[in-house]
């Protein structure tokens, strides 16, 4: 059974008690009050009980876990080198690779001042100096579940004194299809422990693990479950699906939008879509699961210091980026997952500032609406755009296919399908040669060749032979004489 908390009002977080040296880190990344989950979490998570924390995104849930828990290890902290006065303490499980290198580098700057270690590990990257740093020893382990498991399984990682354990956005974890590998790890955990579940959202699927693997939880809401940033103005334009590519490239251009993340339903779509934002004047990356970790990292990092305009990405980026003062998020499509759609917008308005979220609406997305109408229980302002211009990237890419490289490393020849010709055009194929269209005609000399074989006298036959039914019973009599014909 759970309860819920309530809201503090004007804490500061010189009332939490935390440490002197906690204190002055919050003071140099520039926090002055708690936001409300903090408020609700901090005194809570120091206490030692169990948190359900829902809050919108954006809204300092990493701090609200990560300070509490530092404040409770502290008195373990060691300045001893040996590895074994290291072990791991406090274990944070993220869905993606980019949340949990955002995470880790949260939980350094706010423990920059103790002696407590800190590593991340996600895949995609070499384990070898990830497992050199679990060997010299670590009392916070942010990873993903994936690469957890294989260092546990090379005898890299211990959990055996893992006192408090948070599942950040566990509700994303369990779409990706990480449901095995999280209960393998809770097993690996000691049964006496802290357990944190922190998202924006609270399904059904949620709800039931957070009744397995918690005792007792505090539920913690600052917002309605599943709402959205009062911050944040959503608007839906109405599109032609062949008129998207423009529409984006319209409202960049309309709004002098500098900094926007676009989000694709698909790899293929996002890597489609950044090379025809390229060819219409606007620069653009794609980012991924196909990708590279280096290549995401190195396109995140550009992204972030303002060299590319247009960030497009999959669902890979919807949790866990944090761009300062995010102007706007566009929804090139629309997401399947009702809650992706809260988590996408989330990107933009984020620690109080304003922002816009601008989805793209073709009438075969109608299901998809609806469904993000009733999960964040309110209709969105649906608009007509016209794209007045037509897209140049649909004749440049048929006139001139290429090779490229794809994101796997391979190449492929670059082909268009039907399916994607803006409504109202009429493409004009390359000329055939009328050669490869007619029917096979032998040539001349074939057939004179065959005319010889016609005229030329047939060869004498050899007659056949004749096997006494003996030899080809297997016996050989004496041959049989034979008899003139009358």
């Amino acid at each position: 059974m759970s309860d819920t908390a309530t809201t503090p009002t004007n804490a500061t977080f010189d009332q939490f008690g935390l440490h002197a040296d906690i204190l002055k880190a919050i003071a140099e990344q520039g926090y002055t009050t708690p936001t409300p989950i903090q408020a609700e979490a901090i005194p809570v998570v120091l206490g030692g009980r169990d948190v359900m924390g829902a809050a919108q995104t954006g809204t300092g849930k990493t701090a609200g876990f990560s300070l509490p828990i530092i404040q409770r290890l502290l008195p373990l902290a060691s300045t001893s080198a040996s590895p074994a006065r290291h072990p791991v303490r406090a274990l944070i499980l993220t869905p993606t690779r980019e949340l949990a290198d955002q995470v880790a580098a949260n939980v350094q700057a706010y423990a920059k001042h103790t002696s407590l270690r800190s590593a991340v590990v996600f895949g995609g990257v070499d384990m070898n100096p990830q497992s050199a740093e679990l060997r010299r020893g670590v009392e916070i382990l942010i990873a993903t579940p994936g690469r957890l498991l294989d260092h546990v399984q090379q005898k890299t990682a211990n959990l055996g004194q893992v006192q408090i354990l948070v599942l950040d956005e566990a509700d994303r974890m369990l779409d990706m299809g990480f449901l095995p590998d999280l209960q393998r790890i809770l097993n690996l955990l000691p049964a006496e422990r802290q357990t944190l579940l922190f998202s924006a959202t609270f399904s059904p699927e949620i709800k039931k693990l957070a009744s397995t693997y918690l005792r007792n939880p505090q539920t913690i809401e600052v917002a309605r479950s599943n709402s959205t940033a009062t911050n944040v103005t959503q608007i839906v334009y109405e599109v032609a699906e062949g008129d998207k590519t423009g529409a984006v490239v319209k409202l960049i251009r309309d709004r002098g939008l500098k900094q926007v993340i676009v989000f694709c339903n698909s790899k293929i779509g996002a890597s489609r879509l950044a090379r025809q934002l390229e060819r219409d004047g606007v620069v653009a990356t794609a980012i991924h699961g196909d990708r590279t970790q280096s290549e995401r990292m190195q396109a995140l990092d550009a992204f972030k210091r303002g060299e590319i305009e247009a960030l497009v990405a999959t669902d890979v980026a919807a949790r866990g980026l944090d761009i300062a003062e995010l102007p706007a998020v566009i929804n090139f499509d629309l997401p399947f997952n009702a809650e992706d759609y809260v988590h996408r917008i989330g990107r933009t308005g984020r620690a109080g500032a304003s922002g816009d979220a601008l989805s793209l609406f073709s009438p075969n997305e109608r299901k998809q609406l609806a469904d993000i109408e009733k999960l964040i229980k309110r209709p969105l302002d649906v608009q007509r755009l016209t794209v007045d211009t037509p897209v140049r990237h649909h004749h440049d890419e048929r006139a001139a296919p290429r090779r490229e490289r794809d994101d796997r490393g391979g190449s492929r020849r670059r082909t268009t399908g039907a399916h994607e010709r803006p409504h109202g055009t009429h493409h004009r194929q390359q000329p055939v040669d009328d050669f490869f269209l007619k029917p096979y005609e032998p040539s001349p000399s074939a057939v004179s060749a065959a005319a010889k074989r016609d005229e030329a006298p047939a060869a004498p036959q050899k007659p056949a032979s004749k096997q006494p039914l003996a030899a080809l019973l297997g016996g050989f009599g004496m041959p049989r004489k034979t008899t003139p014909s009358n």
